[in-house]
């Protein structure tokens, strides 16, 4: 079970992060893509967690013999989970402190833009900016940092393995054994 999460997780980690990358790359000095950033980020989480569904599929029908419990099932993906986790957190730690660290400023400028020509208030633009000052402040903590990029995925693939768990369990058949 530990070889396949760790190759999952690797791989699954790798997508993620790579896309990751990418993303926040064409998003520097292009601040239209924003918009599209979290629709991006996202969707590189599930097509990155999908290998969950792969890997407790694989290892119920190679070492399993076809049965696996939810226990079983639900453990390849939190460990596939949060190697996946702790990778995009390292890459965005990196991406964010070294390539990209002026993506607070030109987010926060972006989004009060936005506000702007949508014909907002001049209230709801004056909170949005003293929300996003507060929280990028709090983000230039390395423990704020860590706990908001690793909270940004982990419940994406937590909901994955949960679901995968529930469908790829199969008790064993009435008067077989189960191999170990």
């Amino acid at each position: 079970m530990n070889r396949t999460i760790l190759i999952f997780g690797l791989l699954a980690g790798t997508i993620v992060s790579a896309l990751q990358s990418f993303a926040m790359l064409l998003a520097k000095g292009n601040r239209a893509t924003f918009d599209w950033g979290m629709v991006i980020g996202y969707a590189s989480m599930l097509l990155a967690f999908s290998l969950i569904f792969v890997a407790t599929r694989s290892y119920r029908d190679r070492y399993r013999q076809g049965t696996l419990s939810f226990g079983q099932g639900f453990r390849i993906g939190l460990g596939i989970t949060l190697i996946a986790s702790v990778l995009y957190t390292l890459t965005w730690v990196v991406v964010y402190k070294t390539v990209y660290p002026e993506y607070p400023q030109e987010y926060r400028q972006y989004t009060l833009e936005k506000m702007r020509s949508e014909g907002k208030s001049a209230a709801e633009i004056s909170a949005t900016a003293k929300q996003l000052s507060t929280v990028f402040a709090d983000y230039d903590t390395w423990y704020v940092l860590l706990g908001y990029t690793f909270l940004e995925i982990f419940p994406v693939g937590l909901l994955v393995s949960l679901l995968s768990a529930l469908i790829l369990k199969r008790k064993p058949a009435p008067g077989l054994s189960r191999a170990g």
